[in-house]
């Protein structure tokens, strides 16, 4: 497990029990406070034997995250204004939620599984805010978990063709600028599918990003083809098999 910080003990902890497969199995989505996707998304982790969700605005009801299974342990924080929040479901995972680093648009976690240790972050990045707020949070992060690898799975609200969305604003511009400076990776990868579609139209706005120290664990990236019950699609992905061939780096 990786050094303790000044506030640990603030943090919560849970260990969840053994399966057979060696790799943690992941999703992300979006559910846009929806009852409806939310058992949609509990109904399919149980299908794809899925260890961990990384969400963005949960489903809330009576001041409290509702639809996941008492099985699951959540971890959020504030969950009456949470936007931002991770699931881990019945697995030999250490969970410890980093409480200096999280907020209701953000959860960062602390995991460690077969003897190694690494963290995840899931993060809501308000349309209505400048995005050098978030940026800033995911700076923090960097500088907190520095030497240890993190997976960063956000809704970011910001197009650019480098994560294969259809036009760059500038949003986009400034998160592909932070980025590069940082030597971080995007693992969305072209797809037929987008990560985000309604009426209005389509876009890759729900991005997975890592470090190098991850970088090599993370396969099996994709947008998920089943229907999500939300405006977002669901996005799958491995950590713990090592891949083959190296990434393009600040490109999917």
């Amino acid at each position: 497990m990786a050094p303790a910080h000044n506030h640990r003990e603030q943090n919560n902890r849970n260990h969840v029990h053994n399966r057979t497969h060696t790799s943690i199995r992941c999703m992300k989505i979006n559910l846009q406070h929806s009852r409806t996707a939310t058992d949609n998304i509990m109904n399919l982790s149980v299908q794809d034997i899925s260890d961990i969700l990384l969400i963005q605005e949960p489903y809330i009801y009576n001041r409290k995250i509702a639809g996941i299974s008492t099985k699951n342990k959540i971890y959020t924080f504030h969950e009456d204004k949470s936007r931002a929040a991770i699931i881990i479901n019945k697995r030999n995972i250490d969970a410890i939620l980093t409480t200096q680093l999280s907020n209701p648009d953000s959860a960062l976690l602390e995991l460690e599984y077969n003897g190694h240790s690494f963290y995840a972050a899931s993060i809501y990045f308000d349309i209505t805010e400048e995005i050098e707020k978030g940026l800033e949070k995911i700076d923090q992060m960097l500088e907190f978990t520095k030497g240890n690898g993190l997976i960063i799975a956000v809704e970011s609200n910001a197009k650019s063709a480098a994560w294969h969305d259809f036009k760059t604003n500038k949003r986009g511009k400034t998160m592909e600028e932070f980025i590069v400076s940082k030597n971080l990776y995007i693992m969305n990868e072209e797809s037929g599918r987008t990560t985000f579609h309604n009426a209005r139209g389509k876009s890759n706005i729900d991005l997975t990003i890592v470090n190098t120290q991850i970088l090599q664990a993370v396969t099996n990236w994709e947008i998920y083809e089943e229907d999500s019950s939300s405006d977002h699609s669901i996005i799958k992905f491995c950590i713990g098999h090592h891949r083959k061939q190296d990434r393009q780096q600040h490109k999917g």
